[in-house]
């Protein structure tokens, strides 16, 4: 009986849609824990963006013109972040996109509290600035990471498990959950809702310290 050679994960062998989704993604634990941070990410990226108009104003008491302005230099902020986000991924963590993202949670995590606590509008942008330039480094980072993780055939399958996770649980949750909050606790609960999903963003990268893309897992 002729037994079939063992293939590594990396290799060219065409896999059925079956051994895609159920052994080489549902079945890796490494797409799970980026999955899971990814909701964390996409809570603080939505929970501060799409609140960001009303917060400023009902509870900085900022016009809504500067905070308009505010909202503005938070999304700029993202494009040069994402970009630095993968050079120092690839240049000083040598492919490994979890030391990356965890580096950048943790001064999202200190700036979230800069502007929860900041009442200069000033100190408030800053904070802002902040936020935007590194909460989009690891949302491109755990894309970039699901394809590391799994065979060239199975990448796109891996990717939309993650961005699902984002998008509907962490977008979902910045939306119902944190204006749940809000309305019931008040504002200063809402941050901590949003504070603690960045803690929990930085632990999931954590765990993935020494996952390098393109290697057996």
């Amino acid at each position: 009986m002729t037994t079939r050679p063992k293939i590594t994960p990396f290799s060219h062998e065409r896999y059925s849609a079956k051994e895609i989704l159920f052994q080489h993604v549902l079945n890796n634990k490494w797409v799970w824990i980026i999955a899971v941070a990814n909701i964390f990410v996409y809570l603080v990226r939505y929970g501060v963006e799409n609140w960001a108009p009303t917060y400023l104003t009902e509870v900085k008491h900022i016009t809504l013109s500067s905070a308009s302005n505010s909202y503005l230099w938070y999304e700029l902020a993202g494009i040069p972040g994402t970009l630095i986000a993968g050079w120092v991924s690839d240049h000083i963590f040598h492919g490994r996109r979890g030391p990356a993202s965890f580096f950048f949670m943790v001064l999202v995590t200190l700036s979230l509290v800069v502007y929860m606590t900041a009442n200069s509008l000033t100190v408030i942008n800053i904070a802002l600035i902040c936020i935007g330039f590194l909460i989009y480094g690891p949302v491109m980072l755990v894309g970039l990471q699901a394809l590391d993780l799994v065979p060239k055939n199975a990448a796109g399958t891996a990717a939309g498990l993650t961005g699902l996770f984002g998008y509907f649980f962490g977008s979902f949750s910045a939306n119902a959950i944190i204006g749940w909050t809000v309305d019931l606790a008040g504002w200063h609960m809402g941050f901590m809702l949003i504070l603690a999903a960045s803690i929990l963003a930085c632990f999931c990268f954590l765990i993935t310290w020494n996952v390098r893309g393109q290697e057996q897992v």
